[in-house]
């Protein structure tokens, strides 16, 4: 940034004539200007540019190998928002060579034989002018940070609400938070398999721990109960699905109404016999689709008070033998697929007691 002493502004002087960039030299250094950069070869000047931008540039017209207007079409063409300005040094007075050079880039002008008076007035201008940019572009830069990081911190506030709210409908169903960790990962791993983006996987994995979140909603007399439910229980315990879409409802962020689309579709079935709306084949949220797989398969191989694990080959074999019924067959053959990976991420969260 250029400091409040003119000693520390960086000033271009390009020009192919060795006498003016001598008098320019002594003009600047008289008003404590110590750091002009002499540039007598214009195809110099965007290494130089590279070296260190600068904070004024003073430039001739016409030169030999590249006129002033190509290097400010080269200045211009690096797109830098702090471009720093330029005055144009030209010994032509007409008009059209004026308004041309404005048009190319140029902030203004000043005459040759030139006037010390009015150069170093035009010089001491355009670099508070350059500062003043160049202070609210580093404070615009410093103000989106400070969104960016508060805008990071509510959402790593709003992944712990929802972390926390698919762990307390598990506990409530004598489930533990490794389920929810465990069906969530292999939640992701399928999306991924299926062509999902990154970002999306990346909702995935946070969205699917609230599926059951509904069950906060079911009485314990019902959720808790070890045995077989009565037809007028089972009614009452597929609510979940509709308790738990209408407890996500009505929030504008990507995460929760994705988690609002699984809690009320992950209980549907490929041929239309779950709930809580019957749907099929690919009615059916392809999101519902895939933590339908995950969560039966980490069910089927997770003791429950109420019943025995499975063993890893049965529940892949059930999965198997159930696409085209209550799973889609295109996301069990890609549970198929990274069967492998989904086995490592079931070892890597087993149970303490398992």
């Amino acid at each position: 940034m250029i400091d409040a002493l003119p000693s520390q502004a960086r000033i271009f002087v390009i020009d192919d004539e060795p006498a003016n960039l001598k008098l320019l030299d002594k003009m600047l250094a008289s008003q404590g200007y110590l750091r002009p950069v002499l540039i007598q070869d214009p195809r110099e000047v965007l290494e130089r540019y590279h070296e260190a931008r600068p904070d004024l540039i003073l430039l001739d017209l016409n030169m030999p190998h590249l006129d002033g207007y190509q290097v400010m079409a080269q200045l211009q063409a690096l797109d830098d928002a702090l471009l720093p300005p330029i005055v144009i040094l030209t010994a032509q007075h007409g008009r059209d060579t004026l308004l041309k050079a404005l048009a190319a880039g140029a902030r203004d002008y000043v005459g040759k034989p030139f006037d010390r008076a009015e150069l170093l007035m035009r010089v001491r201008n355009l670099l508070d002018a350059q500062l003043a940019h160049r202070m609210l572009h580093d404070q615009k830069a410093v103000l989106e940070e400070i969104v960016l990081a508060r805008t990071e911190s509510l959402n790593q506030t709003r992944l712990q609400v929802v972390r926390r709210l698919g762990r307390a409908a598990e506990y409530r169903d004598n489930e533990t938070g490794l389920h929810i960790i465990r069906m969530s990962q292999f939640s992701a791993v399928l999306a991924r398999s299926l062509g999902w983006s990154a970002a999306d996987c990346e909702l995935m994995l946070h969205a699917s721990p609230m599926h059951d979140v509904g069950k906060i909603g079911i009485p314990d007399a019902i959720l808790l109960k070890p045995g077989k439910f009565e037809p007028d229980e089972w009614a009452i315990m597929q609510t979940h699905a509709s308790i738990g879409a209408d407890i996500l409802e009505d929030d504008d962020s990507a995460l929760l109404r994705l988690a609002r689309v699984i809690a009320l579709s992950h209980h549907e079935k490929w041929d239309g016999s779950g709930y809580p709306q019957a749907l099929s084949g690919e009615a059916i949220p392809q999101a519902g689709r895939i933590v339908a797989v995950a969560d039966v398969f980490d069910a089927l191989t997770s003791a429950r008070p109420y019943k025995k694990a499975w063993p890893v080959e049965e529940a892949v074999a059930f999965i198997a033998a159930n696409a085209g019924s209550h799973f889609d067959p295109e996301v069990a053959r890609h549970f198929a697929l990274c069967l492998p990976e989904i086995l490592a991420i079931r070892e890597r969260y087993l149970e303490p007691d398992a």
